[in-house]
Parts: structure tokens; C-alpha cells; sequence
């Protein structure tokens, strides 16, 4: 699942004289992939340290450039994925790529079996941070259908009294007892239909981008800059070619 979470980042300079609210800074994450990287980092610093401890001969070798290669490459596919988002555009940090994407080449936000967005050269760019849960869908789905048939049920019962007082010659003013006064038809409308956690995320960059399409300001516009996350690949090459050394060695 996935949830937003303000950023501590400050919030931009606006324009003088915008009439717009200003919408503050929020950054998107997994909390399962960071919960989960936290421990597959863990475990790995945990073995590799033990080895390079008790370890003998090349052991010690082996185990540093075993973490050397791993660590970066499970923070990065872990921990790193984030979506920052602000009236000026998104920012999307993937494993390997920063991309920056203001609102004015942003064409759209897409769901299928991946979140995406798309600028307005038809470049896709892959959300990490907002992974699809199809098991999450269905769960949704699944609690959708349980408050329908739970709204049908009492509105079938609402109608049965409603008839049997009528029947009796009694008031129906104040005698039925539907979906509403149980409180399953309000909840239902108010709410609309359930969505898994990444999806309300998505519907929340939507309705965002829609608003700065409509009120364009020089903060939404320029180009997507695209940078190679090199703090992240340098040091798992490393690694790759220190274990490729030492088992070339034998």
C-alpha cells in the first residue's frame, strides 16, 4: 500500500499576484518496499559483516564486494523510489533515474499493469514509488460488492415493512427502515467506490495536473531533465567487477 506523506521540503516561490492555492509539497512511497528493503538491507549487512569478521582467506574479500554490489542495487529498487509533487511539476525518483517533469509537458498519468506518466513527447516514464496491487483491486473490489448487496438487503427489508404497516392500516411516515437509516446508502454514496491506495494516489496526480492545465503559470513550464542516478551504478559496478576479480582468481 501506498501513502502520501507531507514533504519537509519548503514550498516554492509563487508569482506575485497568483490567485491559486498553493498545494503543498507531497511525496509519495511505498511502505512495503520500504519496510521490506530495511530488511533485506539488514540481513545483508548483518551476513556480510559476520563474514568479513569470522570469515578466513577470501572470504572477507568476497563478502565486502558482495555487499559493495548488492546494497546500492537494494536501496535503490527499495528504499530510493519516491514521487515529489508541487504546483510546478513531478519529480520522480527511480531506481536508476531522476526524472523532473514540470505540469506543462506532462500529457498524462496512466494505469495499467504499471503507473507511467507520459510527457508530451510520448516519452513514458515509469512511477516505481506507485507500484499496481492487483491483489489491492480486488480487495477493493470485493468490499464494493459486500456494501451493495449489504444497501440491497436493507432496502428489501425497508420494503417488506413498509408493506406490512401498510397492510396494517399503519403510518409509513417515520416506520421504514432502508439503507439510508442504517447508514450503508449514505456511506456508500458519500465515499463512491473503493479504490486500492496507489489508484487514489494516481487520481490525486490527475486532479492535480487537470488544474495546472488550466491555470498555466511560468513555474509549470520548461524542460524534462532526466539524470542518471551515478551515487547509485558506480558502486555496484564496482562490486560486480570486484567479485568478477576474486572468483577469476580463484
Amino acid at each position: 500500500m501506498t501513502t502520501p506523506d507531507p514533504s519537509r521540503e519548503p514550498e516554492p516561490t509563487k508569482p506575485a499576484g497568483t490567485a491559486t492555492t498553493p498545494y503543498k509539497d507531497r511525496v509519495y512511497r511505498s511502505p512495503a518496499g520500504v519496510v521490506g528493503g530495511a530488511l533485506v538491507l539488514a540481513i545483508v549487512a548483518w551476513l556480510g559483516i559476520d563474514a568479513v569478521v569470522v570469515g578466513e582467506g577470501r572470504t572477507p574479500w568476497l563478502a565486502l564486494a558482495t555487499m559493495l554490489f548488492l546494497v546500492p542495487l537494494v536501496f535503490a529498487y527499495t528504499l530510493r523510489p519516491a514521487v515529489f509533487v508541487n504546483d510546478d511539476g513531478l519529480r520522480v525518483r527511480n531506481p536508476l533515474r531522476l526524472i523532473v517533469l514540470p505540469w506543462g509537458q506532462v500529457a498524462s498519468l496512466r494505469s495499467g499493469f504499471s503507473n507511467e506518466v507520459v510527457d508530451d513527447s510520448g516519452t513514458k516514464y515509469q512511477l516505481w514509488a506507485l507500484p499496481v496491487s492487483v491483489r489491492a483491486r480486488s480487495k477493493a473490489a470485493r468490499q464494493d460488492a459486500r456494501a451493495a448487496r449489504a444497501a440491497a438487503r436493507a432496502d428489501a427489508r425497508s420494503e417488506a415493512r413498509s408493506d406490512a404497516r401498510a397492510g396494517q392500516g399503519g403510518s409509513l411516515r417515520g416506520g421504514a427502515v432502508g439503507a439510508a437509516d442504517l447508514g450503508v446508502g449514505p456511506a456508500l454514496a458519500a465515499d463512491g467506490p473503493r479504490r486500492a491506495e496507489t489508484d487514489r494516489a494516481m487520481d490525486e496526480l490527475r486532479e492535480l495536473h487537470e488544474r495546472r492545465q488550466g491555470e498555466p503559470e511560468p513555474g509549470t513550464q520548461g524542460e524534462v531533465t532526466v539524470r542518471w542516478a551515478y551515487e547509485i551504478i558506480a558502486p555496484a559496478v564496482a562490486g560486480a567487477v570486484l567479485l568478477g576479480v576474486l572468483w577469476g582468481l580463484g
